[in-house]
């Protein structure tokens, strides 16, 4: 971390934060906690499996992980 209150070092998690009350939080209306917990890991599997981002050039999170520890086992 840089600094206190640099926006750099927390623009990912408040790009993630935004994206899960916009796509389901504020689309659904959980009857209990227990609901919300089920429905919010459904949305964090679509995220990352299914979900492209444009800041990935279109791909999925996982993608774009599990080629990137494929590629550092290939160098090792």
């Amino acid at each position: 971390m840089e600094g206190k209150g640099c926006w750099v070092d927390n623009v990912i998690v408040e790009r993630l934060y935004r994206s899960v009350k916009y796509e389901e939080v504020y689309l659904k209306a959980y009857e209990t906690p227990r609901q919300a917990e089920l429905e919010l890991d459904k949305y964090f599997h679509f995220y990352n499996e299914k979900r492209r981002h444009q800041g990935l050039d279109r791909q999925t999170p996982d993608a774009v992980y599990y080629a990137g520890l494929f590629d550092e086992k290939k160098a090792a």
